[in-house]
């Protein structure tokens, strides 16, 4: 199985970007599909997850600004994010898991600078 994320970049304070995490192999639609960032001397946190039946939850510091989403067709997650702050910088990792089961892709680099 392997995660592969796209869609991180440089934006100013306020912008937007949307990640993208593609999920090849035996990725089923009963796993939970999350995104997860680590900031530089951080521990990594999480940021949002989706179900399978599309439940979400959000980390206090992201709500109301960045909404995950997925696409259980095209083995697929999204995390749309507006209103974009400089604490946000981070290498932003997708996850998948299930059971036992916990696969990560190798991190977006996002940075919010102006």
């Amino acid at each position: 199985v392997q995660l592969v994320e796209s869609g991180g970049g440089l934006v100013q304070p306020g912008g937007s970007l949307r990640l993208s995490c593609a999920a090849s192999g035996s990725i089923s639609n009963t796993f939970v599909l999350g995104w997860y960032r680590q900031a530089p001397g951080k521990q990594r946190e999480l940021v949002a997850h989706i179900t399978s039946g599309g439940g979400t939850n959000y980390a206090d510091s992201v709500k109301g600004r960045f909404t995950i989403s997925r696409d259980n067709g095209k083995n697929k997650v999204y995390l749309q994010m507006n209103s974009l702050k400089p604490d946000d910088t981070a290498v932003y990792y997708c996850h998948a898991g299930f059971s036992v089961y916990s696969y990560w892709g190798q991190g977006t680099q996002v940075t919010v600078s102006s």
